[in-house]
């Protein structure tokens, strides 16, 4: 007899209560629940209010009296995706724009950008999202109007500004001097004392992770995508600071020398990890350090290198990053480095990030169902938030997405979401009520 989800914790009288919203039942032909074990068939998640209060197979789920039945048909019901590194802030590398965006955009206009960026994410299943670096603290604005119901969007955990090195990919080069001058405050920091002073400035305006660039980037002007820019001692120092505040720290690493110096250093996650060698994915399994793969922006930046798009030494830099994804995910699975989805949406379209879902089957090697788990549970243990999202257990957050069909036999399902649910608001689906 297959195990439970979770028991039924649902009491009559709860439903009873002054106020108590109704409870619903979802009903779908199969039911994954985050952790990676396989579908049941004929499930049912019973929601109340924003929770999930019961979920499992229909034969042991006690729907209540007066509640609500919402059959979904033929699709398999999940927790809400989560999705490690966006940037929801500005415009994407596709819009013709985005070249001039940091010297032709209105002040305000990227945050603007940021609630349409906002919206398609949600609507595409991701209920809630790690943005890795924004100008002006305009991610910590854009969740505070969505914690308070003035636009729509995911649950985030936000970094504020990116940190890194004068000159380095954090940074803004190839402008004439004086127009983009970098200090602490806006994340450009040389040396332990500047690097304590960043990481404290961005945690005092909001952030709750902290990203920094340890090694060159594929985008930026000037540097090889894989030099090392920030050193040990300061990696350190920006870890130390943040565990002082129980904050995790996320690396922009490229690099292979890079990436262990990264991992030596204490960050809990590894952005990219394009050039990864086996010593490094033997550190990063070893110390638990998850790699953040972003298979969809290497895939975005070789086809805007192909199209011209991307010319010179950026055109260069996005071929060598992309062939060079394809064999270090590779890498790091056969090593069990633990992986947890990201797009870099920003770099590639919003709205589509679970294209990194068939990218981990096709470049990666994963099962169907692996790549998906790298989206729930593996996620929400790297945000910290296992009681709140990545899975379907009684007590945690109404997060949920319906997909058509079985994913775990067609990955391109998971991007046609037919039902998207957070916080027990319907947004995609039966019920939608925005």
């Amino acid at each position: 007899m297959r195990r439970l989800l979770c028991s039924l914790l649902f009491v009559p009288a709860l439903a009873a209560a002054q106020g108590a919203p109704a409870p619903v039942a979802y009903k779908a032909a199969r039911l994954l629940d985050g952790t990676g074990a396989p579908a049941i068939a004929n499930g049912i998640v019973l929601v109340q209010g924003e929770r999930i209060v019961a979920a499992g197979a229909a034969s042991a789920v006690t729907v209540p009296a007066g509640a609500r039945i919402v059959d979904l048909g033929d699709v398999t019901l999940m927790p809400g995706l989560i999705d490690m590194h966006t940037h929801l802030i500005g415009r994407q590398l596709n819009d013709p724009r985005s070249q001039e965006q940091a010297t032709r955009d209105y002040p305000g206009m990227s945050a603007i950008v940021g609630v349409a960026n906002a919206r398609k994410t949600l609507r595409s299943g991701f209920t809630t999202v790690r943005n890795l670096g924004a100008e002006r603290f305009e991610d910590i604005a854009l969740r505070a109007a969505v914690d308070q119901g003035i636009v729509e969007g995911p649950r985030m955990q936000l970094a504020g500004h990116s940190i890194g090195i004068t000159g380095g990919h954090c940074d803004e080069n190839g402008f004439r001097p004086g127009l983009f001058d970098g200090s602490p405050e806006n994340g450009i920091a040389d040396g332990n004392d500047q690097a304590r002073a960043a990481v404290r400035y961005q945690m005092k305006y909001g952030a709750d992770v902290i990203k920094v660039c340890a090694t060159g980037g594929v985008l930026s002007e000037g540097a090889a995508v894989g030099v090392e820019q920030l050193e040990f001692d300061e990696l350190k120092v920006i870890v130390d600071e943040a565990a002082k505040a129980v904050r995790k720290v996320a690396a922009h690493a490229h690099g292979t020398s890079g990436i262990k110096v990264a991992v030596r250093a204490g960050v809990a996650s590894i952005e990219h990890g394009s050039f990864i060698d086996d010593e490094g994915a033997a550190l990063m399994a070893a110390r638990g350090t998850y790699l953040v793969p972003t298979l969809m922006a290497g895939e975005t930046v070789e086809l805007a290198a192909a199209s011209g798009r991307l010319t010179g030494l950026r055109a260069a830099k996005s071929r060598a990053a992309a062939q060079a994804m394809r064999n270090g995910i590779k890498t790091a699975i056969r090593a069990n480095v633990p992986i947890a989805f990201g797009s870099d949406a920003g770099v590639g379209d919003h709205g589509a990030s679970a294209r990194e879902f068939e990218l981990l089957v096709e470049w990666g090697g994963m099962t169907p169902l692996q790549a998906i788990t790298t989206a729930h549970t593996h996620a929400a243990k790297l945000l910290g938030w296992e009681d709140r999202v990545g899975t379907l257990k009684a007590g945690l957050f109404a997060d949920l997405v319906a997909v058509p069909g079985d994913p775990t036999r067609t990955i391109s399902a998971m991007k046609s979401p037919a039902f998207v649910m957070k916080g027990g608001v319907v947004y995609v689906g039966p019920g939608a009520s925005h």
